[in-house]
């Protein structure tokens, strides 16, 4: 990759990983259209990147959080936070052990990219249909929500937009399905950073890495990826979260009907 194809793709990333039109399934749109293999090296990097984002954005809250782990004190409302924090990232980590290669063939599939996010669509778009929003997030709504990030796996569906909308849904707060969203994010990227490392470490290493370029991807990335944390945020308190569907509407039966038409070409 030049330069400029890199921070394409960490702008890229940086919107899309946060509103809720899937960041997986832009970067496999532009992979595809430009016919690049990129290496899992700065794939990873994009989301550490967007990491440090969210990191940033809730700092307080993770530090309140890992203080209320360290004493053992589960009974605040920090302490609740991070054992709802847990008890979600389990579904997620089961999804994506069990299914891990089903998942990765997404990745070169166009058409099942545009059906996801169809299907990301429609559910953005129901999450308007829950208009009583005043509970708070228990432990049946966070299994929910981690099976929706485990889902989210698959390119295309958008792991911000089903977790939020799970979220609203139930019912819960606004400000609490944002927050529970984002924060479940942390755990998730981490082990998944942790376990690409463990199972792609040859090609880690063996990749010809320009530390200039990597660097300047992830700081560009984080930039971005706040920035555009900071406009969500705005967007779900003004109830205008579902005007996402029509994106993720138009841009999934722009692939479809191309991949049909495509096909039939061939044919």
């Amino acid at each position: 990759m030049n330069l400029i194809e890199i921070i394409i793709l960490a702008i890229v990333q940086g919107i899309t990983e946060w509103l809720p039109i899937s960041s997986s399934g832009h970067l496999v749109i532009l992979q595809q259209l430009w016919g690049l293999n990129v290496p899992v090296f700065f794939d990873v990097t994009l989301h550490i990147g967007t990491l440090i984002s969210v990191l940033v954005f809730f700092q307080k809250d993770v530090s309140k959080m890992l203080k209320a782990v360290a004493r053992l004190d589960f009974k605040t409302g920090e302490g609740k936070l991070a054992a709802l924090i847990f008890v979600g990232s389990i579904p997620t980590a089961v999804i994506g052990f069990l299914f891990k290669d089903r998942l990765e063939s997404f990745f070169s599939n166009l058409l099942a990219v545009g059906v996801a996010f169809i299907v990301t669509g429609c559910i953005i778009y129901a999450s308007k249909l829950s208009r009583d929003r005043n509970k708070s997030i228990n432990y049946f709504d966070v299994l929910l929500i981690g099976t929706a990030q485990g889902i989210a796996l698959i390119p295309g569906v958008s792991r911000s937009g089903i977790t939020i909308s799970i979220g609203l849904l139930r019912s819960v707060k606004k400000e609490k399905a944002l927050q529970y969203s984002f924060l479940l994010y942390i755990p998730a990227v981490i082990g998944a950073t942790i376990g690409t490392s463990v199972t792609e470490w040859k090609s880690l290493t063996a990749t010809e890495i320009n530390v200039l370029s990597i660097a300047f991807g992830l700081v560009i990335t984080a930039i971005v990826g706040y920035v555009f944390l900071k406009l969500l945020f705005k967007v779900v308190v003004k109830e205008k979260f579902h005007v996402f569907a029509y994106y993720c509407w138009t841009l999934g039966l722009i692939i479809v009907l191309t991949r049909i038409l495509y096909s039939m070409s061939i044919v």
